[in-house]
């Protein structure tokens, strides 16, 4: 551990249990690490308001949101990558080109979590918090990052070929695809966190369990697949522990202690 000065975790799938609460072995674990002096992270596709929730008990000093699009400091924002309103309006044009007009759609901006889809996310997901209902005609707001429903894998594919300056990763366990722009991941976050924090990414451990961790498992000194990630996850992480359900990341860093 003493090699370690940053740890960044996931949410949904890693911190989180599959009932969207962070246990309190994990906690303490982690509260443990923070008072032996290491930076506490988050790095998560989720917009910053529909993460904040899990904020107040961690208190992470590093907030990486959007799929790292912004990110943030100890409370100041470092990083920021957006769409324009009128970029906003041409990928959701383009998108209900390819997956039809009533395709589902997600837009997070600074302030707030934009959606379309026919069911109510807040009545299946608690944790998602005050979004906003909206049918997307004439959206006029700036956007970090845009997600849709495309159930056909052939039709992703068109559409990131009509969007090349996007950056473009599926998310496991169903249709869904996130849209930043280029220069908006977790790996060029991370970057830019190391070059304000004075460290370097071999001093990060990082944990994830989907596509969209990859790349930070690869580029951090150790990254730590949980029991339940994808295969990818498995395949490109240093270490693997146990299951999000499982304490997992509670049982890595108690192992480290020892």
């Amino acid at each position: 551990m003493k090699s370690c000065r940053l740890l960044l975790f996931d949410l949904d799938g890693t911190l989180l249990q599959s009932d969207k609460t962070i246990s309190s072995e994990t906690e303490k674990a982690i509260q443990r690490c923070g008072e032996k002096g290491m930076l506490i992270g988050v790095s998560t596709s989720r917009g910053e308001q529909n993460a904040l929730p899990f904020f107040a008990r961690l208190r992470p000093e590093v907030l990486v949101t959007s799929g790292g699009a912004f990110v943030k400091y100890r409370g100041e924002c470092l990083y920021q990558v957006e769409f324009s309103p009128e970029e906003i309006r041409r990928v959701i044009a383009l998108t209900r080109e390819v997956c039809g007009a009533n395709c589902e759609i997600t837009v997070d901006t600074v302030d707030a979590h934009y959606w379309n889809y026919r069911l109510d996310p807040k009545k299946q997901d608690q944790s998602w918090g005050d979004s906003v209902y909206t049918n997307f005609d004439g959206f006029d707001q700036s956007g970090l990052k845009i997600c849709v429903e495309i159930p056909e894998e052939s039709q992703a594919l068109q559409l990131q070929a009509l969007l090349p300056d996007c950056d473009c990763l599926r998310f496991s366990g169903g249709c869904w695809y996130k849209f930043t722009q280029k220069a908006a991941t977790k790996e060029n976050a991370i970057a830019r966190i190391c070059e304000v924090c004075g460290i370097t990414a071999d001093e990060i451990t990082a944990f994830g369990d989907d596509y969209t961790d990859i790349g930070m498992l690869r580029l951090c000194g150790t990254g730590v697949a949980m029991g339940n990630a994808i295969d990818e996850v498995k395949a490109a992480a240093d270490e693997i522990t146990g299951s999000n359900d499982e304490d997992g990341i509670a049982g890595y860093l108690e192992r480290l202690w020892q």
